[in-house]
């Protein structure tokens, strides 16, 4: 099986910076109608940011576990660990898609402007 190409440092940040933008757009108090299907594809039980960001912790850990120097030192011990356990809360997140798909059946008043700070 061929290995698929590598991302760009640049792809990576295009998708952090379209996470942000729904970040921010989600701060202008838009419809639930208009958050409903933002909210889908990023929290989808298989495809969802909390299995693929799992994922990708996972597949850090056990490159950082494979090539860093033997014996691990402590600290890369700890390293490893944190990925891992990391890696176990986002997955462990991916449980939101079943609210997303409540939310889908209930009805929502109009959006309210969002309350000022005083």
């Amino acid at each position: 099986m061929p290995h698929p190409p590598a991302p760009s440092p640049d792809q990576i940040t295009q998708a952090t910076t379209t996470l942000a933008q729904v970040k921010h757009y989600l701060r202008t108090n838009p419809a639930a109608a208009d958050m409903l299907p933002l909210l889908a594809p990023l929290l989808d039980e298989d495809t969802g940011m909390p299995i693929l960001l799992g994922d990708v912790l996972r597949s850090a850990a056990r490159l950082v576990a494979q090539q860093a120097p033997h014996p691990l030192t402590d600290e890369t011990r700890r390293i490893i660990e944190g990925l891992r356990e990391a890696a176990q809360d986002l997955t462990d997140w991916h449980i939101l898609h079943w609210d997303i798909e409540r939310l889908g059946n209930l009805p929502f008043d109009a959006p309210h402007p969002p309350a000022r700070r005083q």
